[in-house]
């Protein structure tokens, strides 16, 4: 009796450190193994991967999919008229580059990327509206501000890690 209970418990003990070890990255996630604090790998490919058990090794998942960013706030700009404007925008945006993501992010919070992000969206406004007249803005040269505020935005989201 007594060895089969030696023999359920390691069994037992046996399953649970291969479950800890084992871990399953969806289609649509990227995973970044850590060791010790450090990223070891990023793992980009779907499928059951292995790690080492939770001291040593752990792992946090990323969102490879499109997500948006809403203007979290409405504030006035001014244009060159000094005539004020009110732009609601929305920014779609994906991770490209999890190490760098993690690393410029402070984490893999996505919602730390986005308070970081909101600023520089609003201060691309407001360089391009403020160049222009209320008539500029919302007629004549709309396209010229969506792509001189898009410029911007694709060579600053490059430090984050992110594309828009």
């Amino acid at each position: 009796m007594n060895r089969i209970g030696m023999i359920v418990s390691t069994l037992l003990l046996a399953v649970v450190l291969a479950g800890s070890m084992l871990f399953v990255v969806d289609q649509r996630q990227f995973a970044a193994v850590y060791a010790l604090g450090e990223i070891k790998e990023v793992i980009s490919e779907p499928g059951l991967k292995f790690k080492l058990p939770p001291p040593f090794q752990n792992v946090v998942f990323l969102d490879k999919r499109i997500q948006s960013l809403d203007s979290p706030e409405t504030r006035p700009i001014f244009t060159a008229e000094k005539q004020s404007l009110v732009i609601d925008w929305l920014v779609k945006w994906r991770i490209t580059d999890p190490r760098q993501f993690i690393r410029n992010n402070n984490g893999a919070d996505v919602r730390n990327a986005e308070v970081r992000l909101a600023p520089i969206v609003q201060a691309a406004f407001n360089e391009e509206v403020t160049r222009r007249t209320v008539r500029a803005v919302l007629a004549t040269e709309r396209d010229r501000v969506m792509q001189a505020v898009q410029a911007r935005l694709k060579e600053d989201a490059k430090s984050f890690g992110i594309e828009i």
